[in-house]
Parts: C-alpha cells; structure tokens; sequence
C-alpha cells in the first residue's frame, strides 16, 4: 500500500495505548441531561419544547434556524423540567433540561428510511437534515450543507477522513475495528446523495487492524477504496487530506468543492448509516475518555447532554495520586480547555482529556529566534512567525496579508516552536479581529 501525506506537519506523542485496545461500550444514562441548542457551526436552534412536556428518544426539541444550522433531539425519554443556560464547551449556552425515565421510549417520528439503493439523493439530504447530523470529528459543520453544493460545482470524489492523527484520541479507530459495515455503507450514502462514483477512506496506518476490518467489507464495492496515510499531524485536516488523496489543492479562501471534494468524518458517515437503518438522529456519539488523570480510560457511547463529571466517574474518577492540571473537551492539538468537569457532551465531543500539572505546565515564551521551524511544518504553507507578530501589536491588516484566515488553528508552529511563542492563539485572534473588521466594512459599504 502506497502511504500519502501532505508537505509539512508534525509528530507528537500520540499516547494513544491508554485505549486503542479498548472495546466500546455503553455508558450509563444519566439521571439529567442538558442538551445544548448551539452545538454545531451555524445559528442556534430554537426550542419546540416547553417545560413539563414528556418527550421520548429522538424526538426533535429544537428546530434548527436557517440552512447553516441543525435541528436538536432528545436523547432520553423524560419529563422537560427547564430550559436554562448552562456550562457547554466553550461557556455557557441555552440548554433543554430533561429528566429521564429510564423507558426509553423511543419517538413514534424514528422509522426506517428505506433500502439505500432505493433512495434517491435528494431524499438522503432531507433525512441527514432531518437527523440533526453534523461533522463529528469535532468541527459540527451542519452535514446537509455539504450534501448540498452550489449549483455547478464540480465534485468527483469523496474522502472519509479516518485518520484520527489528534493525540490521545482512539473513537473513530475503534468505531473502524467494531463497525465498519455502517462506515462503508455511510459513504456510499454521501456519494450517492452527491451523484459521486469514487469514494476513499483514508487511514493512518498506525491503525492496522482499522485499515483491514474497513478494507474487507470495501473489497465489495468497486467505487470504494481504502488507502494509506503516514502517520503525521495534521494528517486528517480537510485540506491536507484532500492533498495527499488526489494531488490536488484546494485555493486560498475556498472551499474543498473548488478542488472537487468533498471529506467527512468516519464518524459521521456511521452515524448517517444509523439514521439510515433505523430512523434514529444523531442523540449519542463514541467519546474517548483518557489521560494521565484518569483511573480507568475508556471509549464510551455517551449521550448528547451528559455531564462530563459523571462521564468521569464512570471511568473510575480522577486517580489519587495525581492533580489534574488540565480538562479538554477534544484532544490536546486542537481541543478546547474547559474550566469545569461541569460541562456537557455535544455532538462533537469526541474525546474528554485529563492531564496532570506536570504535562500541562507551558514554559515562558521567549523573544523569536527566526529560526523557521514554524514555516517548515506549517501545512496551510504559511508563516506564522508573521501573522503572529502583527497580530500581537495589533496590524490585522498586515496579518490578511500575510493570509491568516487561511489558518487551519493546527497548533503544528506552536508545538514546534522553541521560543515557546504564543504562534496559534495570537493567530486565532487575528483571524476573529479580520472577520470582524471586514464585517464593518461590508456594513458600511451598504
């Protein structure tokens, strides 16, 4: 098998053996969920709700707002005691507060869509939109959008991204080993809902028994292939995977469409399959729970809305003889740092990482040596040394110039970096800086 890869990129520690062995299994169902109404890219949904209404499993309790959004289900069948701000990634959000039953009933609305072959795209689109599906890998871009690219575009190929290069992280290699039947049979969803007829999956092959599990069922289908990647961060980032599958570039400021691709997430591929099968929206996901910190790390099926401390728990708690330096929803590359275990699970909680002080501790930054390790491993092929710089005084402009919006926020120049700049974050507040000025642009050309 020839091994692809992009130019540039890193190799950290992939700590990986707390649970790539490790089976999936279910996590208890809480008593209480909090689910999230913005836990995706695009406008909040808006409750259907109201408090004292029973809903049962599936049942949509929030409708999502404007195409660049996604509809909210309940995952527990119970009782609507609040509708409440409450602590998710990131802060704070309007929650629905459900109190399970523990019935699990499911919604009369959760039916099987039909024989795939017997679906035509426009009905998978609507049945993806439906389910409240979005990107699982992290990003939570609404899937349906992706389904659903603009008039004349192009689009030849589609890339399952099963790469999982974030450190510590094991659901998708797991999901790969133990479901790889619902991986194939969700691609072929998406090609078919595109009118596609090459289909990849793309892994790394530190992931062997993925590589041969996925490979066997693909053997059956002509328009599927299972390929290769070196292991190499950020190996699974849209565009660089784009690169290494096909050769080809997507722009500066465009979208993978304008290189004819299209990249899921394997995840997100299982669960369209799911939706497909049996009816059921996207309610839970496969969390990798892991960490130094953590007694008993595992990769569990949680429910959308679940409390992280009692994820936590369930895998034994915190051990004793080690404090907890820091809490990420995510991994460690591109996760989110939480400040409280307080959280809840969302559609794109795929992992929950807990490391000690020791590993957390982040030594002073230094004055830039220019040394350059930044701009070899950048994968956008940029220079942040230079985005940064501008940035930290305050010349957004000069950072555009130097074409910060096209920063995937990888954290490869950080990682690298000797003088321990702060490259990635000051980049990612100049990005936020660029997209507001030109907003104010755009209103006052108007």
């Amino acid at each position: 098998m020839k091994l692809l890869t992009f130019k540039g990129g890193i190799h950290p520690l992939y700590n990986k053996e707390y649970t790539n062995k490790i089976a999936i299994r279910k996590a208890e169902a809480p008593k209480i969920v909090y689910i999230p109404l913005q836990q995706h890219i695009g406008a909040p949904a808006n409750p259907i709700v109201a408090v004292g209404d029973e809903v049962k499993v599936g049942q949509k309790i929030g409708e999502s707002q404007g195409f660049v959004s996604s509809n909210i289900h309940s995952s527990v069948s119970g009782t609507v005691i609040r509708i409440e701000q409450h602590d998710i990634p990131g802060g704070k959000g309007l929650c629905v507060v459900i109190e399970n039953n523990f019935k699990e009933e499911i919604h009369e609305s959760v039916q099987p869509k039909g024989n795939l072959e017997n679906l035509d795209s426009k009905e998978i689109v609507k049945y993806v939109q439906e389910a409240g599906i979005v990107g699982m890998g992290g990003a939570t871009f609404p899937t349906h959008v992706k389904l659903s690219p603009p008039p004349n575009t192009n689009i030849d190929v589609v890339i399952l991204n099963g790469a999982e290069c974030e450190p510590y992280l094991t659901a998708d290699h797991r999901l790969m080993v133990e479901n790889p039947e619902d991986v194939v049979f969700g691609l072929r969803a998406i090609m078919k809902a595109l009118n596609v007829k090459k289909g990849y999956v793309a892994i790394e092959v530190n992931k062997p028994d993925a590589i041969e599990a996925i490979t066997k069922v693909a053997n059956n289908y002509d328009e599927v292939e299972v390929v290769g990647l070196q292991v190499k961060y950020p190996q699974g980032a849209e565009k660089q995977l784009i690169y290494a599958c096909t050769g080809r570039e997507v722009p500066s400021g465009a979208l993978p469409a304008a290189a004819g691709a299209v990249v899921d997430n394997v995840g997100t591929a299982a669960q369209i399959a799911k939706t497909i099968k049996t009816g059921m929206p996207l309610i839970e996901r496969i969390t990798t729970v892991t960490g130094s910190c953590i007694k008993n790390p595992a990769n569990l099926i949680t429910k959308v809305g679940t409390v992280v401390s009692e994820i936590i728990d369930q895998c034994g708690g915190f051990k004793d003889d080690v404090t907890v330096g820091k809490f990420i929803m995510g991994g460690p590359m591109m996760g989110m740092t939480q400040y409280t275990t307080n959280v809840v699970t969302n559609k794109g909680s795929s992992g929950i990482l807990c490391i000690s002080e020791e590993e957390a501790r982040i030594d002073e930054p230094s004055n830039c040596l220019r040394c350059g390790r930044c701009t070899e491993v950048c994968p956008a092929f940029l220079q942040p040394l230079y985005i940064s710089a501008n940035s930290l005084k305050g010349d957004f402009g000069r950072a555009a110039e130097h074409r910060a919006l096209d920063c995937i926020e990888c954290g490869s120049c950080s990682f690298i970096c000797p003088a321990r700049r702060p490259l990635v974050e000051s980049i990612r507040n100049a990005k936020r800086q660029i997209q507001v000025m030109r907003r104010k642009q755009q209103a006052a050309n108007k």
